[in-house]
């Protein structure tokens, strides 16, 4: 006994496989949401892709399907942070009587398609989607096709979990563990040994110092600590952003990360504090906040927006404190949120590897990088 799959539910089959295996697709859960299905990727042009099923007999059921997914959209974005979201929306029951053209929202792209030779007749699929009429296109029919097509779909979705289990595993963070002992070794020799004063003296972030030619100055203020609730606070920082970092990066990666926010947050304190020594992790550690934000941006498929969530309210109330105390390197912190977010470009994401956003990281961090040592030491000497 063979299986028949009407031409409409075969159409969606071959679509659903299209996007989701060929141009990496996901689907998005919405309640409420009947013979629809939504698919997201927010690497593509087209970050929402819509199949509906439901039959659409007139242009006013038209304007309230698009209504619905406008709105539908606007609560994607505020929870993404994307505020351009093209929507490519794909009919495949439509009315002889509706009429795509009417749609006057620029963000959703409008189509119907029957059947493959349908493809030729809109410019979205030849100037995004060029390969879809060849990839829609299967020897098998019936019961074999739809076979093929759910075990390709699972087969992917297999890869994607394995993927996403590689990267939010729980790994051991080495680095982080030494970059906490260096820090505390350095601060008990202080304590233990009556060397605060020498340490702050030879070590810290100070500008004419370092303009002069104690270059080491940039990395080694990072490390020095005076007060024991100064380091703790930090160190308890360390430990639970470095540690996430380090495992969502790599441990390569993330000593880059770090290393290039010490750069930039020192240069940009001696840029505006002049004379005053700097010393403290926190440039660095808000370095990793501007990681940990990137990393959120881009992964916000798996985490929603929990981590922008939770990491923007406490960089912010950071900052204010920062403006409204005396005694905080605030310009440390913004140079330091600064560069994580740049060198969290430059070495990109496992699995969000963008060749071009990459290429733009690296160019901005030489211009800011090239701009702040122009400043310091041509400037202002």
């Amino acid at each position: 006994m063979t299986m028949e799959i009407n031409v409409k539910d075969e159409m969606v089959m071959k679509l659903l496989h299209y996007f989701i295996t060929e141009k990496n697709y996901n689907p998005v859960v919405l309640h409420g949401a009947q013979d629809e299905i939504w698919l997201e990727n927010m690497d593509n042009e087209y970050k929402i892709v819509r199949i509906v099923s439901n039959y659409i007999h007139n242009n006013e059921q038209l304007d309230f399907d698009l209504f619905k997914t406008k709105r539908i959209v606007n609560n994607i974005k505020k929870k993404t942070f994307n505020f351009n979201m093209n929507v490519l929306s794909i009919y495949v029951d439509l009315g002889d009587n509706v009429n795509l053209d009417s749609n006057k929202n620029n963000t959703i792209t409008c189509v119907n398609i029957n059947n493959e030779k349908d493809i030729n007749k809109y410019e979205v699929f030849k100037n995004y989607f060029t390969d879809i009429k060849n990839k829609l296109v299967f020897n098998e029919d019936g019961m074999e096709l739809f076979m093929k097509i759910t075990s390709d779909i699972a087969k992917k979705n297999q890869e994607e979990s394995e993927k996403a289990e590689s990267i939010f595993k729980p790994k051991t963070p080495y680095i982080t563990y030494i970059l906490i002992a260096i820090n505390v070794l350095v601060f008990l020799y202080g304590v233990l040994f009556d060397k605060t004063a020498l340490l702050i003296n030879l070590f810290s972030t100070h500008g004419p110092s370092i303009v002069h030619g104690d270059i080491y100055r940039i990395f080694t203020g990072a490390f020095v600590h005076i007060e024991l609730f100064h380091i703790l606070f930090n160190m308890y920082a360390l430990y639970i952003i470095g540690s996430q970092v380090e495992s969502f990066y790599g441990k390569i990666k993330y000593l880059f990360i770090y290393f290039f926010s010490i750069i930039i947050s020192s240069l940009l304190s001696i840029m505006f504090n002049g004379n005053i020594p700097s010393i403290g992790a926190s440039g660095a550690i808000f370095g990793l906040f501007g990681a940990m934000l990137y990393f959120g941006y881009n992964y916000r498929v798996y985490l929603g927006n929990t981590i922008i969530r939770q990491m923007l309210p406490i960089i912010i109330i950071n900052l204010l404190i920062g403006f409204a105390s005396t005694g905080i390197d605030n310009f440390a912190h913004i140079g330091g949120l600064v560069g994580g977010i740049l060198s969290s470009m430059v070495v990109g994401l496992k699995y969000r590897e963008n060749v071009n956003l990459r290429i733009n990281g690296i160019v901005i961090s030489i211009m800011v990088l090239g701009f702040l040592i122009y400043v310091n030491f041509f400037v202002a000497v």
